[in-house]
């Protein structure tokens, strides 16, 4: 199969990152994408108390349930920290060498990727999808070997951060921007409110 790596914190994952996903599984040559939870707790803002990556694996693995293309894999959970991409892929490869993986990132990562760690064998063995991002224009042309740019892949400007803000001020407008089962957890578990809240 050709799997697409999705990777990110996914704090909390919202319907823009399922739109992309989907699109990726339909229309970019792959059999499925893998959503790729990482384990570190990002920053937060607001005051909120962290959310487990468990509890961040437990939201994608509700987000996808219905979508049979889509998978939550917390592959990178058992890596050594920091943990970069290209040990994610080559551990992918080793544990399913009958599957083919490409990474999915946005055009404001590929800008950056000179300075990732082993770059030339990320794009040469394994290829990278490259979708737009709102404020980033990027020339396809420009793009390095083994890189190529997602064509009619929809945008979205949605951000997790935002969603967190709203929740921790118990905004229900935060919820509206998030797959129901995933309001559900969030609010069973009271998620990103504030510390002793």
């Amino acid at each position: 199969m050709k799997i697409g790596i999705f990777g990110g914190t996914f704090d909390p994952i919202h319907i823009g990152h399922l739109r992309l996903a989907d699109w990726f599984s339909r229309h970019a040559g792959l059999d499925m994408v893998w959503l790729m939870v990482s384990p570190r707790n990002p920053l937060k803002t607001g005051g909120a108390a962290p959310v487990s990556a468990q509890q961040r694996l437990e939201m994608v693995r509700l987000a996808v349930q219905d979508y049979p293309r889509l998978r939550a894999d917390d592959t990178e959970f058992s890596l050594p920290v920091p943990s970069y991409t290209i040990t994610t892929l080559r551990t992918l490869a080793e544990r399913h060498p009958e599957d083919k993986f490409t990474l999915i990132v946005g055009a404001d990562n590929i800008l950056a990727f000179d300075r990732w760690k082993d770059p030339e064998e990320l794009l040469g063995r394994f290829g990278v999808l490259v979708y737009p991002r709102p404020g980033y224009d990027l020339d396809p042309q420009r793009l390095p070997p083994g890189a190529r740019m997602a064509e009619g892949c929809p945008q979205t400007d949605i951000s997790s951060t935002e969603i967190r803000q709203l929740l921790s001020r118990g905004d229900p407008a935060g919820s509206a921007f998030l797959p129901p089962a995933v309001a559900a957890y969030i609010a069973a578990h009271r998620l990103y409110l504030p510390a002793g809240k």
